[in-house]
């Protein structure tokens, strides 16, 4: 059953700019990372630090995030997880150290956490079934396109400006929200107020945290990395334990009986092959012009950014597409787009160009558009209304982890591929090493192709619950 609500558009509007600011945070540091190191006399391996102990926290928080949403009303939890943020940009924004830099980065996180699992569980409950695939194509637009735009906007920015002003351009955006919300943000979500659960919240920090600092570690820092090694297996061993607790709990913190509805399995394997692809690329591609053509960072972003244009432009309409025919040949052409792309990025060399790079990341951003959103809100639509909020908690959860799997596997193949082709004398190893890693990428899109033929449109769990 849909819950009825006025001022809807206000709501969506609300969520989805502080969504979209939240989510835009997540690599909008990653070109003003060179600036802060020359003011504050830090070493890149400290500033990095900046960019992932926000992904780190935001992993952590999201799956905490089902829990917030049966605890507290849908205004208490915008209101608060919004205020958070603010506090956190303001604290970055002043911070006289490094130290309180990062610290004003923890805070924010802590709130853009809950933003998104939250912004998806109210559009869940506020739309009808045969609405929900154009709004949730919104939120496609928001998830694509903030990251995307992110290393662009804050490379103008340094570049003219002091790093502090990408702070004070958010600052103000969060604080509008947090007024207009506290006027008209309406409570939507149901309040089953579930005992806190303390091992619960230490088990999923230290296993969902553990496995993305881990991945994040292997990354940088090698498989063969001492603290790469120990925090995978705390990460896994923590994990373990917090899906064995979570079964037994009446009220689990995080419901993983989400995984025995339907197609909710399949739809959250294809969002995990699509977007661990989509931040692999947007890595992987900046890495090839910058090592291997000495392009600059801002011709990099520039060729970035028209994928990113598209999928803004496009997640709308893939969403109203998916009210008509379902996530199932939206999914098939999406991934076959993916597919050829990956392909078309297996035979670079010394002399491809921009225009050629640029086209064909835009062809990808294509088909992740079509992918996305559909498939998650097909994977959505079959859950009963009082699991929505762990549906969408688990769906972003796995989402930011495979990210950061896929992206320390694909950076540990290229640096295996780069050795490899220097001992056999290959001519231009560097090269050589990207083509081989996106051949890999290549093959992992065409099983997400293979998967996505296995889409059934299967009759949705409200519907019925209204019939019972």
């Amino acid at each position: 059953m849909t819950v009825k609500v006025e001022k809807r558009g206000t709501i969506v509007a609300l969520l989805l700019a502080g969504t979209f600011i939240a989510i835009l945070n997540q690599t909008l540091m990653i070109t003003a990372i060179p600036p802060i190191m020359n003011e504050m006399g830090i070493t890149a391996n400290t500033a990095q630090w900046l960019t992932t102990i926000f992904m780190l926290v935001n992993g952590i928080m999201i799956p905490i995030s089902a829990f917030l949403i049966d605890r507290f009303t849908t205004r208490q939890l915008f209101l608060t997880a919004m205020s958070v943020f603010a506090v956190g940009t303001l604290v970055a924004a002043l911070a006289p150290s490094f130290s309180v830099l990062l610290a004003g980065r923890v805070i924010q996180s802590a709130g853009a956490g809950v933003m998104l699992p939250l912004m998806q569980t109210v559009f869940l409950m506020i739309f009808p079934i045969n609405k929900r695939g154009s709004i949730m194509g919104m939120v496609g637009l928001v998830i694509s396109f903030a990251p995307a735009i992110g290393p662009s906007l804050s490379g103008w920015i340094t570049e003219h400006y002091s790093w502090r002003v990408l702070f004070y351009i958010i600052l103000p955006i969060a604080i509008i929200d947090i007024i207009i919300a506290y006027f008209v943000m309406k409570n939507v979500t149901e309040i089953t107020k579930p005992k806190l659960d303390i091992p619960s919240i230490i088990l999923s920090s230290l296993g969902f945290g553990g496995l993305l600092y881990g991945f994040t570690s292997a990354g940088n820092n090698g498989w063969d990395s001492m603290v790469t090694i120990v925090v995978l297996i705390v990460g896994v061993i923590s994990l373990l334990s917090f899906i064995l607790r979570q079964l037994k709990l009446k009220h689990p913190m995080l419901e993983f009986r989400v995984f025995t509805y339907s197609i909710f399995p399949l739809t959250v394997s294809l969002g995990m092959i699509a977007f661990m692809g989509l931040i692999a690329v947007e890595t992987l591609i900046p890495l090839y012009m910058q090592d291997a053509r000495d392009f600059s960072a801002m011709e990099s972003g520039l060729v970035i950014l028209p994928g990113a244009l598209i999928t803004g432009f496009m997640s709308p309409i893939t969403g109203r597409i998916f009210d008509k025919i379902g996530a199932r040949w939206l999914a098939i052409i999406g991934f076959a787009l993916m597919t050829i792309g990956s392909f078309l990025f297996t035979i670079l060399d010394d002399k491809t160009s921009i225009t050629y790079l640029t086209v064909i990341f835009a062809i990808r951003m294509l088909g992740i558009s079509m992918v996305m959103m559909p498939v998650a809100t097909a994977g959505l639509n079959q859950l009963p209304k009082k699991l929505i909020a762990h549906g969408a908690a688990m769906d972003n959860t796995l989402r930011n982890v495979s990210a950061s799997v896929g992206t320390a596997i694909y950076v540990t193949i290229l640096t295996q591929s780069q050795a490899a082709a220097e001992q056999s004398g290959k001519a231009l190893p560097a090269i050589e090493a990207f083509n081989t890693t996106f051949m890999v990428l290549s093959i992992v899109t065409m099983v997400g192709l293979i998967l996505s033929f296995f889409i059934k449109k299967s009759k949705p769990a409200e519907i019925e619950e209204e019939g019972e």
